[in-house]
């Protein structure tokens, strides 16, 4: 997908106006500016900022339509990919969760620069922020997922969608997570990388061990 495919693309699935237009090339901006005090993203990706990072974190958002009304949580935000571009293209509650202290200073920045009133940041781990009922999670790049399952099912219900990019490693990573966990999975072919794989679940819990008799 080159740059301009991916403008078309978020022209042809949002409704982004010309403010939206607008808050995504300042975050874009804000992005590119602090990689000069943090590795934020692959530096092999600057030119492809639009397909590799921005559409790569708003087709998330197709694929939530079933999530019920409530947060959505992002584990492990980093540059704020997919948490920023979701709270910029919907008015649902975004808590971004990060540890790092210069990436949580970063996305403040990013959140009292742009006016995003329905983003907040919990700086810390995962496994230390209160729990919530989330309507919707997520993780790009957080994770192995029985541990990214585990480190965040204090904000799970059996309603809360599950929306998780692996990589070339979704299925081996799913498959890997059966044995220890049960839901209802499938797996999405991502829109910029044909070989690439976003795994959607909901009703996950961990499965119960049975006790020899």
């Amino acid at each position: 997908m080159s740059e301009d495919e991916a403008r078309a693309w978020l022209s042809d699935h949002f409704s982004v106006s010309r403010g939206t237009w607008e808050l995504l090339e300042r975050y874009v901006g804000l992005l590119l500016a602090e990689m000069s005090n943090q590795n934020l993203i692959a530096e092999s990706t600057r030119s492809q900022m639009w397909a590799r990072h921005i559409v790569d974190s708003a087709q998330l958002s197709l694929l939530t339509g079933s999530a019920g009304t409530g947060p959505w949580v992002d584990l492990g935000s980093g540059a704020g990919l997919p948490g920023v571009v979701v709270a910029i293209l919907s008015e649902r509650e975004m808590l971004m969760i990060e540890s790092r202290r210069k990436r949580v200073e970063f996305l403040n920045t990013v959140i009292t620069e742009l006016k995003l009133s329905n983003a907040r940041i919990y700086g810390g781990r995962v496994e230390t922020a209160p729990a919530i009922n989330a309507a919707v999670i997520s993780a790009r790049a957080y994770a192995p997922l029985p541990k990214l399952l585990g480190s965040a099912l204090h904000f799970s219900t059996d309603e809360t969608l599950w929306v998780l990019p692996k990589g070339r490693n979704a299925e081996n990573e799913l498959e890997a997570a059966r044995s220890s966990w049960q839901g209802v999975f499938h797996v999405e072919r991502s829109v910029t990388d044909a070989d690439s794989a976003i795994i959607v679940g909901h009703a996950v819990k961990p499965k119960v061990r049975k006790g020899r008799g």
